[in-house]
């Protein structure tokens, strides 16, 4: 089986937060679907924090590597 996607991950959070939104799941569904959702988004914030990263730097014009300072706007 293929590593789900960002995509597919951030789906399935949606998903779940549509689901848990509603209330009307039994307390250990909810609770279950809570913790799944909470390691979804621990999966796409790493995620992300490597696109930041990667990012972060840039070729300079003899193909070194270099840091690109990000500012927080």
């Amino acid at each position: 089986m293929a590593t789900p996607t960002f995509e597919e991950k951030l789906e399935k959070l949606e998903t779940i937060v549509s689901q848990l939104e509603q209330g009307d799941r039994p307390l250990e569904s909810a609770l279950s679907d809570f913790q799944v959702g909470i390691g979804l988004v621990k999966d796409l914030q790493a995620t992300l924090k490597d696109a930041e990263d990667t990012l972060a730097k840039v070729m300079d014009d003899d193909g070194n590597l270099t840091d690109l300072e990000l500012t927080n706007d």
